[in-house]
């Protein structure tokens, strides 16, 4: 459910033609639903209103100030990965005591950091991490709360780019030696073991694999009380579908009727880290038409937008319905592709498109996650401005890069 659609063949956003925001604000352009965003929220937190939950948006998928203030304001916490997302979260008002630090590689630096700002607590992903954590707790006499993520080794059935519950993914701690492992980080001086997570992957749509590495981490957590250590809280992770072409996701209402009955007896705090469900949907790219060419055996149609700005087609080869903003008769059959001088940089192979022609706006829908946040500057090329709809008003969120932000922070010594 989103609040993008067509009335009398144009595209709008919530209560604005999605048109006369590009002519404002030029392309390329991401634009975000201000209410699709909230009842997305919304769905999930209502969904497991039976128990205890803190649900921690994660901040990967869109790290847009706008976007996390809104959820903030809905109650949020945050899922974080890095320094940076953990500053992202406090500037927008997240309190640090709903600020879950997940991630394998945390640097020594980034720990110091978030000990400082007394965050929830840490999803611990290794012993060397622990004993990192540990140390430098220690040197800031201060005590670390932490959740251990456990690799339940079972199929998300994703991507495979995007599973981490697999034995052979580099995340979590094996589930075969996790009770040793909790008992040994438990004895760690300045580690306070509260809870137990784990993070299947991204972009699932049946409630299954979750049934599945639930049922393995209740077992874990029997054996765990009955060796002294009380889990306070259990981290489900994130990783909820949506619909970016026929896909038919479990809603968060059919998510919590599978998951429910089996924590509920557990009497401890749910914690859940959407982030596409929340975002996936609530954004789109915006583009212009630079050219059509009609190659011996292809058809392209090169927009102004590339894979710099949307890297899923190119990286995952990911599906992303591709619609006109405006009225657009006939159609046919086209590569849809960006300015990069790459040959990976495409939107859509093979599509029926609309009869585009140059100067008319293209929509890559279901961008909102992953998409300005895995953006990057390739080929000098300035990453989209960023726009907000709430009702019949837009709200710039970010301002286009200048050329000036291009070369922030190079400099071009004397001498060389």
């Amino acid at each position: 459910m989103h609040y993008f659609y067509t009335k009398d063949k144009y595209l709008y956003c919530e209560g604005l033609k999605v048109a006369d925001i590009t002519v404002k604000y030029g392309t390329p352009l991401y634009l975000y639903s201000h209410r699709t965003i909230s009842e997305h929220f919304t769905k999930i937190d209502d969904a497991f209103s039976a128990v205890p939950h803190l649900i921690c948006y994660a901040l990967k998928a869109n790290s847009n100030l706008a976007i996390v203030k809104t959820l903030q304001k809905l109650g949020a916490g945050a899922d974080i990965v890095s320094g940076g997302e953990l500053y992202k979260a406090l500037k927008a008002g997240i309190p640090a005591k709903k600020i879950v630090y997940a991630g394998v590689g945390k640097t020594e630096a980034e720990i110091e950091y978030a000990l400082s700002k007394d965050i929830l607590m840490f999803n611990i992903e290794s012993v060397p991490e622990a004993e990192m954590i540990s140390k430098v707790a220690g040197r800031l006499r201060e005590t670390a709360d932490i959740a251990l993520r456990i690799n339940p080794d079972v199929d998300a059935k994703t991507h495979h780019y995007i599973t981490t519950g697999k034995k052979e993914n580099k995340f979590g701690l094996n589930i075969n030696l996790a009770r040793k492992l909790f008992l040994k980080i438990n004895g760690f001086k300045n580690l306070n073991v509260v809870g137990v997570h784990i993070h299947i992957g991204s972009q699932i749509t049946t409630s299954g694999p979750y049934v599945k590495a639930i049922k393995k981490v209740i077992k874990l957590i029997g054996e765990l009380r009955s060796d002294g250590i009380i889990i306070k809280s259990l981290n489900i992770g994130g990783g909820l579908g949506i619909v970016y072409k026929d896909e038919n996701p479990s809603t968060p209402k059919k998510f919590a009727e599978k998951i429910l009955p089996l924590i509920k007896p557990l009497g401890i705090r749910i914690i859940m880290e959407p982030g596409r469900f929340i975002v996936g949907n609530a954004g789109i790219l915006v583009a212009r038409v630079s050219y059509i060419k009609k190659g011996e055996n292809k058809k392209f149609i090169i927009l102004d937008a590339g894979m710099n700005d949307l890297i899923r087609p190119s990286l995952y080869d990911a599906y992303h319905k591709i619609l006109p903003v405006t009225p657009v008769k006939g159609s046919s059959k086209a590569d849809i592709v960006g300015p990069i001088c790459e040959s990976g940089d495409f939107f859509g192979k093979g599509r029926v498109v609309s009869n585009m022609k140059p100067g008319d706006y293209i929509a890559v829908m279901s961008a909102g996650a992953y998409g300005f946040s895995m953006a990057s500057n390739y080929n000098a090329r300035r990453r989209p401005v960023e726009v907000m709809v709430k009702g019949k008003k837009s709200f710039l969120v970010k301002k286009r890069e200048s050329f000036e932000d291009l070369v922030r922070g190079e400099i071009m010594p004397e001498g060389l």
